[in-house]
């Protein structure tokens, strides 16, 4: 009884250290009617008054509502016609395709898969137009919302990024079963920032959505133009709606319950030719924390062309080690459905950097002889248990990853994870039953060492943190592998006081590596992916990173 006392209050401290650097609110999205359009001295006043039809019907009578608003956007195509740069033109196309979408989606109408026929006399047929070659990206499949009718906020989506030009922005949602979640590397609910068209032969209205990180440019009905997009609307509506957030915590404390949610999955569709950013969370976190940046570099032209973000999620409660091996695991998989062509790049956050440093190393068996005095072939041991403890600290560095980028990373662990507050978290973690066996067969195999944290189980994640926990030591005895260029980013929480400084979590001492290309010290506590100086320099080494190739 006093024992599950003392867990409940460690875990109410815990909680409460939790909530208080918890943002208030990282995004918040509601639905809202689309604004009445406001004309001006320039507009043609046909238009105006087609898109003044459709808005007073498109709640009571949509087919009407569908052939006004395709009756406004091909007048202003005519007017584009006339002059490509004519930009209140451009509006009241921008205006009229966003209403057939919204009219579209509220109808339940789906032109996709079968033609519509709208207006009064049915003179007008609605239809979509996919690409066969890219099954994944089949409108019909999406439920498509005018970004024009969303509000949203939030500390995690300050900043609005848009790109002006034409079409009609949308934010394509989708849910998956995880098992197609699985089979398509993709998170289990699917949030892509689209931009809608419409284009006309005789009575047809053809509809299509394009990907604005594909391409910047757009044809038109022969012309071509700026491609018109928002990539923050997506990103907003994904984490408000979703709220993956929440599982930061849990699958600390639990991470065996949720060891489904191990998974590598793209943010975009896929595309061989843009060099990949694999992004990679820390302890108690999700890929979250990854939005404030991935916002920021979508506002670059340069990254969009250049770059495709993929993310690890992981259960943070097991060991980081286990978490690499499973990470290795899925790299394997998913780039055999998508083979890269350019070596890619790997952000890794906190504990998402000491995962990272894994893949960049070659250990040979000298992680294996620090721990049990001998080599594998002549350590006994269950062979399941030799099998996995193998994989896990027998590392050889992944051929595919050409740079990597460190924030916050406690190379050397952190005296937060072995002091006081750190056994207390350590108590709380509950143990994979598959690592149960294990950590009775390493505490009966391993080599005495009076100095190293002792257990009497399998170390957890926050175990793999410590500073004298025997795998942290015996891998920073181990060099990173020669030609793959790396660098630091660390806060100081704007002390300015380096070396002596730490980000509130991690201490210099721990963060520093002499060998890094740069180091960057942001003015910042542990959080570095939220800070605009931190983003700042993640930008320029992914600059960087496109300009040596």
């Amino acid at each position: 009884m006093k024992s599950d006392r003392f867990k409940n209050s460690a875990l109410l401290v815990l909680a409460a250290a939790i909530v208080a650097g918890c943002a208030p609110q990282i995004a918040v999205i509601s639905e809202k009617p689309a604004a009445r359009f406001q004309a001006t001295s320039g507009t043609d006043q046909d238009i105006v008054k087609a898109i003044d039809r459709a808005q007073g019907l498109q709640r009571t009578q949509p087919l009407i509502a569908l052939e006004a608003y395709a009756s406004a956007a091909r007048a202003s195509l005519h007017e584009l016609e006339r002059s490509s740069t004519n930009t209140e033109a451009r509006r009241c196309y921008n205006f009229a395709v966003a209403g057939i979408f919204s009219v579209v989606r509220q109808a339940k109408l789906d032109p996709w898969t079968k033609p519509v026929q709208v207006g009064a006399n049915n003179k007008l047929t609605l239809t979509g137009k996919r690409d066969p070659a890219k099954p994944e990206q089949n409108p019909a499949l999406y439920e498509l919302f005018p970004t024009d009718e969303l509000r949203y906020h939030g500390a995690y989506v300050k900043d609005d990024v848009k790109k002006d030009g034409i079409g009609a922005p949308l934010v394509a949602v989708r849910h998956l079963t995880p098992e197609k979640a699985s089979e398509l590397f993709a998170p289990p609910a699917i949030y892509y920032g689209v931009t809608g068209f419409a284009e006309f032969e005789g009575s047809h209205c053809i509809l299509s959505i394009k990907d604005p990180l594909a391409a910047e440019t757009v044809t038109v009905e022969g012309r071509g133009y700026p491609m018109a997009a928002n990539f923050t609307a997506a990103l907003a509506m994904g984490l408000a709606r979703e709220k993956p957030q929440k599982l930061g915590f849990v699958r600390l404390l639990r991470p065996q319950e949720y060891a489904s949610t191990f998974r590598v999955a793209r943010m975009e569709p896929y595309n061989p030719n843009k060099t990949v950013v694999l992004v990679i969370h820390g302890l108690m976190d999700t890929p979250v924390t990854w939005v404030p940046l991935l916002n920021d570099l979508r506002s670059d032209k340069d990254i969009r062309r250049d770059y495709q973000f993929w993310f690890y999620s992981y259960p943070s409660g097991y060991p980081y080690p286990y978490s690499a091996l499973i990470l290795r695991q899925e790299l394997d998989a998913i780039e055999k459905k998508f083979p890269l062509r350019k070596k890619m790049v790997v952000i890794g956050h906190s504990m998402g950097g000491c995962i990272s440093r894994t893949l960049i190393t070659d250990t040979g068996n000298k992680l294996w002889m620090e721990g049990f005095g001998k080599p594998p072939e002549q350590t006994e041991m269950p062979a399941e248990s030799k099998r996995l403890l193998e994989q896990a600290i027998i590392l050889k560095h992944r051929p595919e990853i050409g740079r990597v980028i460190f924030m916050s990373t406690p190379h050397r662990g952190s005296d937060l994870a072995s002091n006081w507050v750190g056994r207390i978290g350590s108590m709380l973690v509950k143990t994979p039953s598959k690592l149960i066996t294990i950590g009775r067969t390493i505490r009966e195999a391993a080599t005495p060492d009076p100095a190293a944290l002792q257990l009497k189980r399998f170390p957890n994640s926050v175990d793999t943190l410590a500073p004298n926990n025997r795998f942290v030591v015996a891998i920073n005895k181990v060099p990173i592998t020669p030609g793959i260029p790396y660098y630091t980013i660390l806060g100081d929480r704007g002390r300015g006081d380096s070396p002596n400084s730490s980000d509130g979590v991690v201490p210099y001492w721990s963060s520093h590596l002499d060998g890094a290309r740069s180091e960057f010290i942001a003015p910042c506590n542990h959080g570095s992916p939220l800070n605009p100086q931190a983003i700042a320099e993640v930008h320029r080494i992914l600059k960087l990173n496109a300009q040596s190739r």
